[in-house]
């Protein structure tokens, strides 16, 4: 059996979400697991358009046994119009068989977000996010105002999960505390899994 894994799966259009995926993953291995960066191929109108099977760059394409088999899941995504990204909830909506099985049960599992303007829908988009999960029976893992980045932030932050204010044009790298607050959830993904680990032996 394979060491236990959190699952860092995003949809990343401009590279903001991408960004706050590796420090979630960098989090994650600093609460001490494994974190596993997986994308997710864009959707086209055109049924006969096909993704290759490898990206050009960046994360592999996640597949449902990268969802099954992992400890825990940190879930991103930009928002559109106060939404997850049609490519992320297309992956979702084929994950019913996990949900048949119950296999996402009582893992732990955080969301993140990327937005153009600093009002842009962060909040209704990570709820959005937490819906499918609460279906699957995961254990929420938001954001506790412990984080003293929660009080000080003048971009991204919120207690329902990280988020980043990548700006109009896309390019504002994220701040001290939103690379904080990506970090903490990882973490916290991390140290919740791996509790949760202990008591299934």
């Amino acid at each position: 059996m394979s060491a236990p894994y959190i699952l860092v799966l995003y949809y990343s259009r401009h590279g903001a979400t991408a960004e706050m995926a590796r420090q979630i993953a960098r989090g994650v291995e600093m609460g001490g697991l494994e974190a596993r960066l997986r994308t997710v191929p864009a959707v086209s109108s055109e049924c006969e358009a096909v993704a290759s099977d490898i990206p050009a760059e960046g994360a592999l394409y996640a597949n449902l046994d990268d969802l099954k088999n992992c400890a825990g899941l940190a879930l991103g995504s930009p928002t559109r119009f106060g939404n997850m990204a049609a490519p992320l909830k297309y992956f979702l909506d084929g994950t019913s068989g996990l949900w048949l099985t119950g296999g996402l049960v009582g893992k732990p599992a955080g969301v993140f977000t990327s937005t153009a303007s600093l009002h842009g829908g962060q909040e209704t988009t990570l709820l959005s996010m937490l819906l499918p999960l609460l279906h699957h029976g995961m254990l929420i893992t938001g954001l506790p105002y412990s984080e003293a980045a929660l009080l000080e932030t003048r971009g991204g932050g919120t207690p329902y999960g990280a988020s980043h204010h990548a700006g109009a044009d896309g390019k504002r790298a994220l701040d001290e505390h939103e690379i904080a607050l990506c970090r903490a959830l990882g973490q916290r993904l991390a140290q919740t899994a791996a509790k949760l680990e202990n008591t299934r032996g």
